[in-house]
């Protein structure tokens, strides 16, 4: 990194507030911040000590900014390992601008997107995983996406890999030492033996790429697709789910052409809900467009809400939509339970394989059911993060993957009879690849591009 500097950002967001932080961190923060304060009571900046906070004056060249609280972090007992000196104002656009301008000047840098949280990880405050699960507090979008990143913010993910690594290392270790010392080490029988911790770091690879699939729905929302035939309720149930008027609700067939994405949460579940073009054969062209680009999303959707129109009888699209949904993860409303019933719950759950709720989007009845049941499906119940771990970063999934495709050559190599070398080989590769999670032996691009999605003053 270089020579280390003072670095200053803002750490609040931008706009009028009641309170806005400039934050500072590096070896000049506390003289940087006493170029600027001039404490109430008198005595320096400087001289605080870590974990106290006192009140006093800011001011530049052009006279007073605003009446300031200085907190002192004294490293490298704080965020960044490095000495941190914050001072909170009032928040405004114009104050706060002028607070980091006067810090520019008195001994501070403007900092990078992202600096303070990579000093953080080469200061070894928090490995790499610990600052991804940063950007995905502040980007949480729901109750599930915010625990499962405070818990690896709190190691979760970095406990389980250290873990595996030193299994894996330990047996690295002993196979070179055979290697150069057969004397005084044995080998005999030696693959057996590693057989056993192959196959248990297998089955804990397998594990974490598993909640990778859960872990990129509680991340990113569920991807769900309404689909039905015109006049359904589809549109009608799209407008409930988001609490207002968003799609056109007519009763002329094919009103909806077009795919209309909204984001909501249920449950504290946050879904991507697409509604659809129904489903129908037509000449219609624009229309047709639409139904096929219906069935392209729905292929892609986590989630599909079929909806039937309770008040007609079913028909050959119908048995499509259900022949599709057969063998995907789906919920079933039996819709206009406000109307006299032609179709049964019975005949339409026998067809499409799901369980099947009664609803009126009209009337906005059942849709605590459907809610319900779309926690269910994915969750099973409430998820304890203080015992899960949930992989949920893409880069992650993918180190594992890989972690995991060596962890099966050395076990393929076992079943051979091959050469303890290979084994140590393929060993190490799994060892490196897991490495690059906790960011032990990561490229500098990497890092970068990393830390770059941070905010300013993060």
């Amino acid at each position: 990194m270089g020579e280390i500097d003072t670095i200053a950002a803002i750490a609040t967001p931008l706009g009028t507030g009641g309170i806005g932080i400039v934050r500072i961190s590096g070896p000049d923060a506390f003289g940087t911040a006493e170029r600027i304060v001039r404490l109430a009571k008198g005595g320096r900046v400087s001289s605080l000590a870590g974990y106290t906070c006192a009140y006093g004056l800011a001011a530049d060249q052009e006279g007073p900014i605003d009446e300031v609280i200085v907190t002192a972090f004294r490293g490298p007992h704080s965020y960044t390992g490095e000495d941190i000196v914050e001072i909170s104002a009032h928040g405004g656009v114009y104050l706060m601008d002028r607070l980091l301008n006067a810090c520019c000047k008195n001994g501070a840098r403007p900092a990078l997107a992202g600096e303070f949280t990579k000093r953080a990880f080469l200061n070894g405050r928090i490995d790499l995983s610990q600052a991804e699960a940063v950007i995905d507090v502040i980007n949480a979008k729901n109750e599930y996406a915010l625990q499962s990143s405070v818990s690896q913010l709190r190691g979760s993910v970095s406990k389980e890999i250290h873990e595996i690594r030193e299994q894996i290392i330990y047996e690295i270790a002993f196979i070179e030492s055979a290697l150069d010392d057969p004397e005084h080490i044995s080998l005999d029988g030696y693959g057996e033996k590693l057989l056993k911790v192959v196959l248990s770091v297998k089955k804990k690879l397998e594990k974490l790429i598993c909640s990778s699939s859960n872990g990129r729905v509680v991340s990113e929302g569920v991807k769900t697709v309404i689909l039905g035939k015109p006049n359904a309720g589809k549109s009608s149930l799209m407008n409930v789910l988001v609490g207002e008027d968003r799609a056109i609700v007519t009763d002329v067939a094919g009103t909806t052409r077009d795919i209309l994405e909204e984001h909501i949460y249920l449950q504290g579940i946050s879904l991507n809900v697409v509604d659809t073009a129904g489903i129908r054969d037509t000449e219609d062209v624009v229309e047709k467009i639409g139904v096929s680009r219906a069935m392209e999303e729905a292929k892609k959707a986590d989630l599909i809400i079929y909806v039937v129109d309770g008040s007609r009888k079913l028909d050959e699209n119908d048995y499509q939509i259900m022949d599709f949904i057969k063998e995907r993860k789906s919920v079933v409303l039996l819709n206009k339970s406000d109307l006299e019933p032609v179709v049964s719950a019975d005949e339409v759950e026998k067809r499409s394989g799901h369980k099947v709720i009664g609803i009126s989007a009209k009337e906005e009845t059942g849709i605590d059911l459907l809610e319900e049941e779309i926690k269910s499906l994915f969750y099973e119940g409430e998820i304890d993060f203080n015992d899960q771990v949930l992989i949920t970063n893409v880069r992650h999934a993918e180190a594992l993957r890989e972690a995991y495709d060596s962890i099966r050559m050395v076990e393929n190599s076992i079943e051979n009879g091959m050469p303890e070398d290979f084994f140590s080989i393929d060993l190490m590769n799994a060892y490196e690849k897991l490495g690059l999670i906790v960011g032990e032996a990561v490229e500098d691009d990497l890092v970068n591009e990393i830390f770059s999605k941070f905010c300013m003053g993060k």
